[in-house]
């Protein structure tokens, strides 16, 4: 039944005490303990004053996700800070999280499938189940979760980890498989928790350790821009602890330091908008706690040097403002864009995969400590099987085109190394045609481009967003010229070695339009990286092309004429992604 405004005022009254207080707790589903909810209070809660705009209906709500309206639906997350036992999470939750899903296989019954398949029955089991080797077991917070409840959160992490074996490290995982778990059926968390997992679009949860580490250390770069006057103060009151010790457990202020009431309503805009919502309260507790350290003598210096990690827990559990307050707090932040985000990311993702590597001389085959990095021995075989490109026989020892192979891979985002690579398009088996480019790869994201010239020169682009965005319009119904992300790179592999990624991860500045050119084409031709130059031209018979310097990605030209003849051009997707 569709949660309205009828219903709301029924709730309204049942949190003036109107209703007898079994009513209190009909938002949770049956996997809750409501004898712990009564520690929320709800008789604190204002009385309405009847001035109050009415709070907006799951009705309304779904309608803004089926017209595509997510700037709208943002708005209302932010603004209605619905009771934590209103019923419309139980609809708008669900509704939230299915529009981040990829998988076509889940149909009615598929989770069901899914637990018989691991468990050999449906039945809940009594005894104690072993999770899976992602989770972390000093970070399985269960909140108000029954006995039944945490046996219900321990299977549905164990159905994830089997569909979904690239998980390798999350342990935040745990923790919000419980908070869906208060107000859903276990079908229905389950969907939502592989809804977020797989989501392309946005970023909800990290699943490697490489992941998690980049993530703590682009929320602490984060604030030492944004929380600039707090970090210094920590680090003046703690000079012997490193700021990394701090900062490594910032997931756990919210998750396991903040009161339920306001980590529901974070989660409310978390599950629309992913993770930056986050990133955007830790600051806000980052300057929150700061503020109390120099007002209030419990947080003073002497009481929290010893241990500021654990201090800053005991601080979310007593925040000092309402969730309102802290969300407001939170979105006021300026200059905290999604972009801005993904570069620091990005940028701090490529700082830690280069110490994870050897780099034996400039020229030197670059070397991965762990396997993590490297492609799959089945991966290896597809890529110097198919490849014409990498395999230069002519010129070329099969060591060294295997150097080449570990040097490009060891290049490509983490992520993107779990998937099998997939030859999409070739010169030699499917022609020299840009219409037959565009038929075997526009839909693929991301690709890689590799071009071998008739002088046996390696070269080619990471391109991370579909070759189809060039006909995307925009608001005054024109294509867009040029289209990508900061993810795009270019390389060269022979005679030079060398990646030229984009400038912009090197430059938190504003650098200018031209440092954003990373993708154009139509039907005449192919460009990438530009101003000032372009990175790569190739012609609409895939013949002919130059290069050039470009301020993109500061690059020289990619091979010494500038202008190439090209003998093959190979495309290759990654299977699954």
């Amino acid at each position: 039944m569709p949660y309205n405004r009828d219903t709301l005022a029924a709730q309204a009254d049942k949190l003036s005490g109107i209703e007898e207080e079994t009513d209190l707790y009909e938002g949770f589903s049956p996997h809750v303990d409501t004898s712990e909810i009564k520690s929320l209070d709800f008789y604190t809660q204002k009385p309405s004053t009847g001035k109050e705009p009415a709070l907006r209906s799951f009705t309304e709500i779904q309608q803004l996700l089926q017209q595509g309206k997510k700037r709208d639906v943002k708005s209302i997350l932010r603004e209605n800070s619905w009771p934590i036992n209103s019923p419309i999470r139980a609809q708008l939750w669900p509704a939230l999280c299915a529009q981040h899903q990829t998988k076509q296989n889940m149909l009615d019954g598929f989770y069901w499938d899914m637990v018989h398949q691991v468990f050999g029955t449906t039945e809940l089991s009594d005894k104690p189940i072993m999770l899976p080797a992602f989770v972390d077991p000093a970070h399985c917070l269960t909140y108000h979760l029954t006995r039944t409840g945490r046996s219900v959160a321990d299977r549905i992490v164990n159905v994830l980890g089997y569909d979904c074996p690239d998980i390798t490290y999350s342990p935040v995982l745990y923790p919000i498989t419980s908070i869906l778990l208060h107000f859903m059926s276990e079908e229905e968390a389950y969907h939502c928790l592989a809804a977020l997992v797989g989501s392309k679009e946005k970023v909800f949860i990290k699943q490697t350790k490489l992941q998690h580490e980049v993530t703590w250390k682009t929320v602490m770069q984060i604030a030492k821009k944004h929380s600039k006057n707090a970090v210094t103060y920590f680090q003046r009151i703690c000079p012997g602890v490193k700021l990394e010790r701090v900062f490594m457990d910032w997931c756990w202020w919210i998750l396991a330091g903040l009161p339920f009431q306001h980590l529901v309503r974070i989660m409310d805009c978390y599950f629309h908008e992913g993770i930056k919502v986050l990133y955007r309260v830790a600051l806000v507790i980052i300057n929150l706690f700061h503020k109390e350290c120099q007002s209030n003598n419990e947080w003073s210096p002497d009481n929290i040097k010893n241990d500021i990690g654990n201090a800053l827990i005991k601080f979310c559990k007593k925040i000092p403002v309402s969730p309102t307050k802290l969300l407001h707090a939170a979105f006021s932040i300026r200059g905290l864009s999604s972009t801005y985000i993904s570069r620091i990311f990005m940028k701090t993702e490529m700082i830690l995969k280069s110490r994870s590597v050897l780099n034996n001389g400039s020229k030197q085959l670059v070397k991965s400590r762990s396997s993590d990095n490297l492609p799959s021995s089945q991966s290896q075989v597809n890529i110097q099987m198919m490849s014409h490109t990498l395999t230069i026989r002519e010129r070329l020892y099969t060591e060294t085109c295997r150097n080449l192979l570990f040097t490009l891979w060891s290049w490509l985002p983490v992520r993107i190394t779990m998937y099998q690579p997939v030859l999409l398009y070739t010169t030699e088996e499917h022609g020299c045609s840009l219409t037959t480019f565009y038929v075997r790869v526009e839909q693929h994201e991301p690709t890689l481009m590799m071009i071998k010239t008739c002088n046996n020169e390696v070269f080619g682009a990471y391109c991370s967003t579909r070759w189809f965005e060039r006909n995307v319009k925009d608001d005054k119904g024109q294509r867009q010229a040029y289209f990508g992300t900061g993810e795009t790179f270019l390389f060269s592999l022979y005679p030079e070695r060398a990646k030229y990624p984009w400038v912009g991860i090197e430059n938190e500045k504003d650098l200018g339009h031209a440092s954003e050119l990373f993708m154009a084409a139509d039907s005449k031709m192919i460009t990438i990286g530009g101003g000032e130059g372009q990175a790569i031209w190739m012609d609409e018979n895939i013949r002919f092309g130059k290069t050039d310097s470009c301020k993109t990605f500061n690059n020289p030209p990619l091979c010494p004429s500038g202008d190439f003849e090209i003998r093959v051009l190979e495309v290759y997707g990654f299977d699954g992604v």
